[in-house]
């Protein structure tokens, strides 16, 4: 089992650079950065962890940007997004961005995706919240074509194109995409279009048992079931719960990074080092 840190990037918490660098150096994984392209002033929809919604979340920074600063100053470290709002994102645009990310940090890049929690954000990029997991589908599933083909072309009800040519193509083939969502239909949606999964430890209550509904669900699909990586995030930094997650079949754990400056965070990524070393 691996461990990673997931990180909100923000003008006031430890530079991402810095961040990454230091990860690195103190033997973690990678590194993983949210996103929210902005939080509408008049929001209906409540925080899915309970409670206000924390600050860091109206100052998060783009994700490819800060990935792509990241791996400048990194060389083993992956980087991925923990999630990236695909449903705010133009297909072909967020095809290249991620394919350049890929290209310029040697094949480092993870992308996970959701279709987000936030009504009035994902309204403000004209996506229909009622229908943001096909939204979501249909633009992982031009993606890869782009990614993929050297002519591609995707014809569904939101995303709509005749062949076209994009390049750079990723490094990685095939780019590792990780589906946020959890229940029996969530992990439908990784075995459709996917090849991970990433849930947040507190919305899952048998991890061995999902695991094994992922495999059952694979292998009923024609995947190969052990093909599938599965990403524990906002994982709770006790032996007895990473334990557990290494013996179900969990691939990578990540801590939640205290939002401050490094005087805040670099003692607890070296607390957790000296957890993961024992």
């Amino acid at each position: 089992m691996k461990y990673g840190v997931i990180a909100h990037c923000t003008e006031y918490t430890m530079r991402v650079d810095a961040l990454a660098r230091a990860a690195e150096e103190r033997g973690f994984e990678s590194l993983f950065v949210p996103e929210h392209t902005h939080i509408p002033v008049e929001r209906r929809s409540p925080f899915p962890m309970g409670g206000d919604l924390p600050d860091e979340y109206y100052h998060d920074s783009d994700p490819f940007i800060s990935l792509t600063a990241a791996a400048m100053v990194t060389t083993r470290l992956r980087l991925g997004t923990g999630i990236s709002l695909i449903t705010e994102h133009d297909p072909i645009v967020l095809a290249k961005t991620v394919a350049t990310a890929d290209l310029l940090s040697n094949g480092r890049i993870i992308l996970g995706v959701g279709a987000g929690w936030n009504e009035e954000e994902m309204s403000n990029h004209g996506t229909p919240p009622k229908k943001r997991w096909k939204v979501l589908r249909e633009r992982i599933e031009a993606m890869r074509l782009i990614w993929e083909q050297e002519k591609a072309e995707y014809h569904g009800e939101f995303v709509n194109f005749e062949p076209i040519f994009s390049w750079p193509k990723p490094v990685q083939r095939p780019l590792p995409v990780l589906v946020g969502a959890h229940g029996y239909r969530g992990l439908r949606r990784v075995v459709r279009y996917a090849n991970g999964w990433m849930p947040v430890e507190a919305a899952v209550r048998d991890v061995k048992k999902e695991i094994q509904n992922l495999r059952n669900l694979a292998e009923q699909n024609g995947r190969d079931p052990n093909s599938f990586d599965v990403t524990m995030t906002l994982a709770r930094a006790d032996p007895k719960s990473l334990e557990r997650n290494r013996e179900a079949g969990v691939n990578r754990v990540l801590f939640s990074v205290p939002v401050g400056g490094a005087s805040v965070v670099l003692p607890k990524l070296d607390a957790w080092a000296k957890l993961i070393e024992a």
